[in-house]
């Protein structure tokens, strides 16, 4: 649905708008400190289930860096307190976190993921993704993790190494892309099912696409509007996946050099990097097509109030 003046659409941003408050996000940047009282939400007393209990002490150890998944981190931030979100609250670490395809995990880093108590791991590849020799493989599960695929095809390097032929068309693959998060029906939908099931889920969990930079970028950048995090900083998270994909990028680029050449290496790059033009893409997609994050939320991809409410209690004290 874009932006209009109907009836419907005006109740439901206003609806939307309310909870969205109550529950810890209102996106003009005012806070208020009071918004994240339970006693403050228009639902059931109970109704919000289970929210996460992990602390925001800023002495908390931070978030361990995986050898085998290398950009395994925090929603919330990975050191100190968390984020900064509405009224100047710091998000929950240990409740939320995102990353790249488990599928070539160390029994190590496994353990390591089981002593962070992860139960759900949510999987946004698709089908071609996972079945690919080369750059695919089912994930391995941490002990005691339960598994869903909510699929989500985005492309492979390997299709990608036959049809882009320059860096520019890399990069405007990359647009493209993002804004497909806005624009596609069917990838808003995949999103609606891993948004629930994470405000639904009862413990810490782990979302991934094959990278964890693009489709998982995007729930991320999300997940941290919801909870009020600046867009600057939304950004900055954003653009981390270079830091923790550096020498994952810089062992597939050498490979695709040896067995391609130098210029689809060169072609490739900034489909393996993150760019702030691309998340910006996919944030002017969703203010041209629905006014804004409220909108997108409510309107585009479907998420019912309760829903929208439980993701702003998980990530908040």
């Amino acid at each position: 649905m874009k932006v209009g003046s109907s009836p419907l659409r005006r109740r439901t941003v206003r609806s939307a708008t309310a909870v969205l408050i109550a529950g810890g996000m209102f996106l003009s940047g005012t806070t208020i400190a009071s918004a994240l009282d339970p006693g403050q939400l228009p639902i059931p007393e109970g109704a919000l289930g289970s929210l996460g209990t992990a602390s925001s002490d800023i002495h908390l150890d931070p978030t361990p860096r995986l050898a085998t998944i290398t950009n395994f981190r925090d929603v919330a931030g990975s050191e100190g307190g968390g984020y900064e979100g509405l009224a100047s609250r710091h998000l929950k670490r240990g409740v939320i976190y995102r990353s790249n395809a488990l599928s070539s995990a160390s029994d190590e880093d496994l353990a390591t993921l089981s002593s962070l108590n992860i139960t759900h791991i949510y999987d946004l590849r698709g089908p071609t993704e996972i079945a690919n020799p080369l750059v695919g493989g089912p994930d391995k599960l941490p002990a005691g993790a339960d598994y869903k695929n909510f699929p989500i095809e985005f492309g492979d390097l390997v299709t990608l190494a036959q049809t882009i032929q320059s860096p520019e068309q890399g990069q405007q693959f990359m647009v493209d892309a993002n804004r497909s998060f806005v624009s596609d029906a069917t990838k808003r939908a995949g999103f609606k099912q891993l948004l629930t099931e994470i405000a639904n889920s009862d413990g810490p969990v782990v979302f991934h696409c094959s990278a964890g930079k693009d489709r998982t970028g995007w729930i991320a950048a999300l997940l941290l509007t919801i909870a009020g995090v600046p867009e600057q900083t939304v950004f900055d998270d954003y653009l981390l996946s270079n830091e923790y994909l550096a020498d994952t990028n810089a062992a597939t680029l050498a490979q695709i050099r040896g067995a391609l050449g130098d210029q689809v290496a060169l072609n490739l790059e900034p489909v393996l990097n993150v760019d702030k033009s691309y998340l910006q893409a996919a944030f002017d997609q969703m203010r041209a097509d629905y006014g804004g994050p409220i909108a997108y939320l409510a309107d585009g991809i479907g998420l019912e109030q309760m829903t929208i409410a439980k993701l702003a209690r998980k990530l908040v004290f």
